[in-house]
């Protein structure tokens, strides 16, 4: 549910620069959420600054040579995306990899491939979370 309007899908930004995991998350994610996609830092911040969005789904490796956890510490620092729940998405499955997500800020971790159902409610997950702390606070 998009926080702006509630009638509307929500939004999902997917930072992610294999063009054929591109097209995947779009295909399982479109009839139920809005995405819009990037593939460098710059272009992340410029989605951002135009859009509102209720998850964003980060891969650590980026084509810019930034890595996708320096992405999510840095977004965490900023005070205006702070609560904007990440899901960090890696082909590296070691628990180290894991460690170093979870302690930049990601809320949920997922090694690619990653089934439909299993992104789609990690992310209807963090929506409702997110939703929820916005009405207690």
């Amino acid at each position: 549910m998009n926080k702006s309007n509630p009638e509307m899908k929500p939004r999902i930004l997917i930072v992610e620069d294999e063009l054929e995991s591109q097209k995947y998350f779009e295909l399982i994610l479109k009839k139920k959420f809005d995405v819009d996609f990037c593939d460098t830092k710059k272009t992340m911040y410029s989605f951002l600054s135009k859009q509102n969005y209720d998850v964003i789904v980060m891969d650590i490796s980026l084509k810019d040579g930034v890595n996708g956890v320096d992405l999510i510490k840095e977004l965490k620092r900023n005070t205006s995306e702070i609560s904007m729940p990440i899901i960090c998405l890696s082909a590296h499955a070691f628990s180290e990899d894991r460690s170093k997500a979870e302690e930049a800020g990601a809320d949920i971790y997922l090694t690619k491939p990653v089934k439909s159902q299993i992104l789609i409610t990690a992310i209807n997950e963090l929506i409702a979370i997110s939703l929820e702390e916005k009405k207690s606070a």
